[in-house]
C-alpha cells in the first residue's frame, strides 16, 4: 500500500521554483545535482522570464508547467526568498502539486514577524493539501533513486554509496556534516532528509515514512527538540515493531529552572532526563559523540546485534585486556568467565596465559598462530559468547598476519553465524573494508569497540523485550488548588497512594491534642499552601515525645515560618506520628511540554538532588517497567536487606510507582508536579506510607 510520502520522497517529476542557469545561486544547484547525477524522472525548471535553464525548457509557474507541457509534478523545490514563498505556495495548489520541499529562510528562526508568516504558511498549505518540508531547510536525498532535492554543497565533493541507513536531521549543518562523514567512512546511506523549522513534516513524519521503506534498516536522527510528543512515540513505537533500529543524537540538557524551584522532580526528571527515558522505553540507543552515532548504526548494518548475551575477549596483551574489561563493566556488558575445565585447556596450551576472560595468549600468538584460532573457538564451543572480540595489535599491518587474520575470520563467519565477531587492531583502511564485507567488525581503538559492542548488546536485549501497549487511564479533575501537605496527602489517599494518619492543629493546645490521639513520638510540620521546602524555614519539628515538646515546637515553628515567609499563608501545624525504619524514596510524576507526564524515582529524602539516584520514564509505566526503574537505583541494596538490614516491601513500592504513574498520566492536562517525598518503604509485608507530598497545577 503506498504511503502518502512516497510521491514526496521517492518522486517521479520534479520542478524547482527559482531554478537558475547562475551555478553560484542556490537555485541552480538541485537542477545541476539532478542532471548530473542520474535522477530518472523529469526535471521541470520554474523561472520567471528565462525559457531555458540548465539545458531544459523553463515556465514561468507552475501553473503553465502543467497546462503547457501536459504533465502533473510530484515534487516542487523551492528556492526563492521567503516573501515570494505565499504566492508559489499558492501557483502550486492550483497546479495541484501536492509536495513542496522549500529552502527559503525568513520564517520562525528570525523572531515573532517570521513566525507569524510561518504559521500564515501552515494555514494557507493546509487549506490546499499540499504537504511542506521546511521552511529553512537543506532538503533531502534519496540516494537509491539519484534524487538529490538539497542545495548543500556537501554533495560537491562526492556522493555517498547506497546502503541502508537513513538519517534524519532537524539541522541542515548537522545533516551536510554527518553526509560527509558517511561518505567518508564508507557509510551506506539509503536516504538523507533534513527537517528545517518543521512547519509541515518533522522527524516523526519522517520516521513513520522510513519505516516501510524496504531499502532503510537503521534509523539515525538528530533532534534539538520534540514539539509533537504522541508522534515521536508512535514513530519510535512503530520502527521497533517493524524491527527498524533507531539510533539518536539528542542536544540540549536544561533543568526547567522555574518548576525546579518548586519541587525535586522537576529537576530531576528535567528535559534531557525525559529524552533519556524516552529512548530507554522505546529501544532507542542514544549516542552521545559523532563517532558514536556513527559506530553504531555501522555496526548494525555490518554484523547486526547478537542472538545471546556475553562479551568474550581474547588479547595478546594482558594491559590491553584489563583495559577492555574495565570498559565493559563501565558500559554494563556483561563478561562471564570461562568455564573451569575450558580455563584448564587454555593453561595447557600457554602455561602462564590469562585463561579467565578476558583470555590472554600473550605474545605466544606471534610464535604459534594456530593458537589464535584454537582459543577463539574453545571461547565460542565453551563458553556460549554471543559477542567475541580479539585484540592482536599490530598483527594484521604484515602480509602474513593480515592473511591469517582474514582467514580466521571467514571460517569463524562461517561457522558461527550468530556471533557479533570483532577484530581490534592495527589494519589498512582497505582490509576493514574487507572484513566488514564478511559480517567482521574492525575497530583500532579498544574503548570504541567495547563501547559499539555495548550498543549492539542493548539492541538485543530490547528486542527480547516484549512491546508493551498501555492504555492511557481515563482523566482526573483537577482538585481544588494550591492544597497544603494535608490536603495533599488526603488527595493522594483517596487515589490509591497510603498517606500517613495526620491531624491539622491551629494552636499549640490542638496540637498538644492531636499528639495524644495519634501517639507520641510525633512530627510538627507547617502546613501552608505556600512553603514547599519546610525544613528550609525551620518549619520542621522531629521526635517530639511529650507534650511540653510539642507547644514548644508548634510556637517555634510558627514564630519561624512568619518571620522568613511573612507573605505565607499559614493554617497552623500537621501533625503525625513518627514512622520508625524502613527506606526513604521519592516518588513523583511531572508534566513535560513535548511528552507529557513523566514518572520518577528515587532514594529519598532532603539530599535527593544531591545523590541524584533516580530514575525516569514516560508514564503510564507497568509492573515490569517500575520494577525496572527500582532496579536501575544505585542504592536499590537498602530496599534488599544491604548490611543486615530487613528486607523492605519492594512489591509495595512498584505498585506505588505505577498506580502514580497512572495518576500522572491521567492528571497531565491540568499538571505541573506530584510528588511524594518521602514515600516510607516499610517492611516486606507492611506496605509503604506517603509521609510528605506536594501537588502543583500548571499555570
Amino acid at each position: 500500500m503506498a504511503h502518502p510520502l512516497d510521491s514526496l520522497f521517492n518522486p517521479s517529476s520534479i520542478a524547482v521554483v527559482g531554478a537558475s542557469n547562475s551555478l553560484g545561486k542556490i537555485g541552480a544547484a538541485p537542477m545541476s545535482f539532478l542532471l548530473n547525477f542520474g535522477y530518472q524522472g523529469e526535471i521541470v525548471p520554474i523561472h520567471p522570464s528565462d525559457t531555458v535553464v540548465q539545458g531544459r525548457q523553463a515556465w514561468p509557474s507552475l501553473l503553465a508547467a502543467v497546462q503547457g507541457g501536459g504533465r502533473s509534478i510530484d515534487l516542487a523545490i523551492v528556492a526563492v526568498p521567503a516573501e515570494r514563498v505565499a504566492e508559489t505556495v499558492a501557483d502550486a495548489g492550483r497546479a495541484g502539486v501536492g509536495n513542496l520541499v522549500i529552502f527559503s529562510s525568513g520564517f520562525s528562526e528570525t523572531g515573532e514577524d517570521g513566525a507569524r508568516a510561518q504559521r500564515e504558511l501552515v494555514a494557507q498549505a493546509a487549506r490546499l493539501g499540499i504537504r511542506m518540508l521546511g521552511p529553512n531547510c537543506l532538503g533531502f536525498m534519496n540516494v537509491g533513486q539519484n534524487i538529490y532535492a538539497t542545495f548543500s554543497p556537501v554533495i560537491k565533493t562526492g556522493r555517498a554509496v547506497r546502503g541502508p541507513i537513513a538519517l534524519v536531521s532537524q539541522s541542515g549543518a548537522f545533516g551536510a556534516y554527518a553526509y560527509s562523514l558517511a561518505r567518508g567512512r564508507g557509510v551506506g546511506l539509503s536516504h538523507w532528509i533534513t527537517t528545517g523549522n518543521e512547519a509541515g513534516l518533522g522527524v516523526s513524519d519522517c520516521i513513520e515514512w522510513l519505516i516501510q521503506d524496504e531499502h532503510t534498516r537503521v534509523i539515525m536522527v538528530y533532534i534539538e527538540g520534540v514539539r509533537e510528543g504522541e508522534r515521536f512515540k508512535r514513530a519510535l513505537a512503530g520502527a521497533r515493531a517493524a524491527g527498524k533500529l533507531v539510533v539518536a543524537v539528542k542536544v540540549g540538557r536544561s533543568e526547567l529552572g522555574a518548576q525546579a524551584a518548586a519541587s525535586h522532580t522537576a529537576s530531576l526528571a528535567g528535559d534531557d532526563a525525559a529524552y533519556e527515558a524516552l529512548f530507554r522505553q522505546y529501544g532507542v540507543w542514544r549516542a552521545h559523540g559523532i563517532d558514536e552515532f556513527f559506530q553504531v548504526a555501522h555496526a548494525l548494518v555490518v554484523s547486526g546485534s547478537p542472538r545471546r548475551s556475553g562479551l568474550g575477549v581474547m588479547t595478546v596483551s594482558g594491559g590491553v585486556g584489563v583495559l577492555l574489561a574495565d570498559e565493559a563493566q563501565a558500559r554494563g556488558l556483561a563478561m562471564p568467565p570461562l568455564p573451569e575445565a575450558a580455563q584448564q585447556r587454555v593453561l595447557q596450551w600457554v602455561p602462564f596465559a590469562g585463561p579467565r576472560n578476558p583470555v590472554d595468549i600473550t605474545g605466544m600468538a606471534a610464535a604459534q598462530p594456530e593458537l589464535i584460532e584454537k582459543a577463539m573457538r574453545l571461547m565460542l564451543d565453551e563458553g556460549g559468547y554471543g559477542t567475541l572480540l580479539l585484540f592482536i595489535a599490530a598483527a594484521g599491518l604484515a602480509p602474513a598476519g593480515w592473511e591469517t587474520l582474514h582467514q580466521l575470520a571467514v571460517h569463524l563467519r562461517r561457522d558461527y553465524p550468530d556471533v557479533v565477531l570483532a577484530y581490534c587492531c592495527l589494519i589498512t583502511r582497505e582490509r576493514q573494508q574487507a572484513l566488514q564485507d564478511i559480517g567482521c567488525l574492525s575497530y583500532d581503538e579498544p574503548t570504541y569497540a567495547v563501547r559499539t559492542l555495548a550498543a549492539l548488546e542493548y539492541f538485543r536485549a530490547a528486542a527480547a523485550q516484549p512491546v508493551r501497549t498501555l492504555t492511557m487511564p481515563a482523566a482526573v479533575a483537577k482538585p481544588d488548588l494550591p492544597m497544603t501537605e494535608a490536603r495533599a496527602l488526603a488527595w493522594l489517599d483517596a487515589q490509591g497512594l497510603p498517606a500517613m494518619h495526620h491531624q491539622v492543629a491551629t494552636s499549640a493546645a490542638e496540637a498538644e491534642q492531636a499528639a495524644q490521639a495519634l501517639g507520641f513520638p510525633v512530627v510538627l510540620k507547617v502546613s501552608s499552601p505556600d512553603i514547599l521546602h519546610k525544613s528550609e524555614l525551620g518549619g520542621v519539628a522531629l521526635g517530639l515525645s511529650g507534650a511540653v515538646e510539642v507547644r514548644q515546637a508548634f510556637d517555634r515553628i510558627m514564630q519561624s515560618c512568619r518571620g522568613a515567609a511573612p507573605l505565607s499563608r499559614i493554617e497552623g501545624v500537621l501533625v503525625a506520628p513518627m514512622v520508625g525504619g524502613g527506606v526513604e524514596c521519592i516518588l513523583g510524576v511531572r508534566h513535560d511540554p513535548a511528552l507529557g507526564a513523566l514518572v520518577m524515582l528515587g532514594i529519598g529524602g532532603v539530599d535527593v538532588e544531591l545523590l541524584r539516584d533516580v530514575s525516569v520514564r514516560v508514564a503510564p509505566v507497568d509492573t515490569a517497567q517500575a520494577q525496572t526503574m527500582v532496579d536501575e537505583l544505585k542504592l536499590a541494596p537498602l530496599l534488599r536487606g544491604h548490611r543486615g538490614r530487613p528486607l523492605a516491601d519492594e512489591a509495595a513500592l512498584v505498585a506505588s510507582l505505577v498506580r502514580l504513574s497512572e495518576l500522572g498520566a491521567a492528571c497531565d492536562s491540568w499538571m505541573d508536579a506530584i510528588e511524594i517525598n518521602p514515600l516510607k518503604v516499610l517492611a516486606k509485608g507492611q506496605g509503604v506510607v506517603a509521609l510528605d507530598a506536594v501537588v502543583t497545577a500548571r499555570s
